[in-house]
């Protein structure tokens, strides 16, 4: 072994000490501050990509008022109930569950990086320098739930507003640790007015179904 590829050999032995010892003082100085801003990352584009799930949905017409509610009236015309088709609404919940699932592992994380400037001097170099990658492991627990608002729209009208609400856990990887948290949205998926007077419950078959009332 000659005295120059000996000499070679040890500069990087004691470059990868260095930088070994650098990232882990780096990752320890700066973890709180990493964590919130990938977490922050994260979130955003993550419940940009549920609405956005959500909007192709209603453009295809897979989501529509009148498949997911119904009333039902007197003889007079009166409504004495608005119930809810639980069916679509199992259907609707699985189906954009799975949909979004899909689109956040399949999220392109390029923009989800870090700047070191931002965690160095970030009042000069904010969003500068080289980025510190961030990359989507997993999701679990999946969850979708309906609620409705009634708000009223004018003389003997109620605005009607069928929201749902989403939290789906995601798991992280930056700088070699795991990080996890939940990321949550709520999205109006339909919207109707009805005229006349509006029963105190959205009902289903079997219970109640989630309603609030808004002035």
């Amino acid at each position: 072994m000659s005295r120059l590829f000996r000499a070679l050999l040890r500069f990087v032995i004691i470059l990868v000490i260095i930088s070994s010892l650098l990232l882990i003082v780096f990752r320890t100085k700066f973890h709180g501050t990493i964590r919130s801003l990938a977490e922050t990352k994260v979130k955003n584009s993550t419940s940009d990509l549920i609405n956005d799930a959500i909007d192709r949905q209603i453009d295809v017409g897979n989501i529509q008022y009148d498949r997911i509610v119904y009333f039902e009236k007197d003889l007079d015309g009166k409504i004495t109930a608005l119930k809810t088709n639980m069916s679509e609404v199992n259907r609707l919940k699985t189906s954009i569950l799975n949909i979004i699932n899909d689109e956040i592992l399949a999220m392109d994380t390029t923009d989800l990086g870090i700047p070191v400037g931002s965690l160095i001097l970030p009042e000069f170099w904010s969003g500068r320098g080289p980025h510190i990658p961030v990359q989507i492991l997993s999701i679990s627990n999946s969850e979708a739930s309906f609620e409705s608002y009634f708000t009223e729209a004018g003389i003997n009208q109620t605005l009607q507003k069928l929201i749902m609400n989403i939290s789906v856990d995601v798991s992280i990887l930056v700088l070699g640790r795991t990080e996890s948290f939940t990321v949550t949205s709520q999205v109006v998926v339909a919207e109707t007015i009805i005229v006349g007077e509006v029963p105190d419950t959205l009902l289903q078959a079997g219970g109640s179904y989630g309603s609030k009332t808004e002035n």
